[in-house]
């Protein structure tokens, strides 16, 4: 059974910089990912690896955020740099175990705001 835990949201002024953190236990993950939701508004792909370090990210992100992981700890990071209003959301994990199943953490806030 996987278990999905996020941390390092938080308020943060525009410009400024958080790094997120996850880590998934209990089985072999292959692919990790960070999603946001803001209110009113669809869960979109913000940034996603591979264990073989292939990486994806929404274009509203390039050049500011960057994802990276930890393979032997299961866990990812997501340092995100120039932070601005627009990025306000709640930002989930998700992690991919080697059968395909995707299971969600319960969530970090970030809220970018002076």
């Amino acid at each position: 059974q996987v278990q999905v835990v996020e941390s390092g949201g938080g308020l943060v002024q525009p410009g400024g910089s958080l790094r997120l953190s996850c880590q998934a236990s209990g089985s072999i993950v292959n692919g990790m990912g960070w999603y946001r939701q803001a209110p009113g508004k669809e869960r979109e792909l913000v940034a996603a690896i591979t264990s073989g370090g292939t990486t994806t990210y929404a274009s509203s992100v390039k050049g500011r955020f960057t994802i990276s992981g930890d393979n032997a700890k299961n866990t990812v990071y997501l340092q995100m740099n120039s932070l601005k209003p627009e990025d306000t959301a709640v930002y989930y994990c998700n992690a991919r175990n080697v059968l395909g199943i995707n299971t969600w953490g319960q969530g970090t806030q970030v809220t970018v705001s002076s």
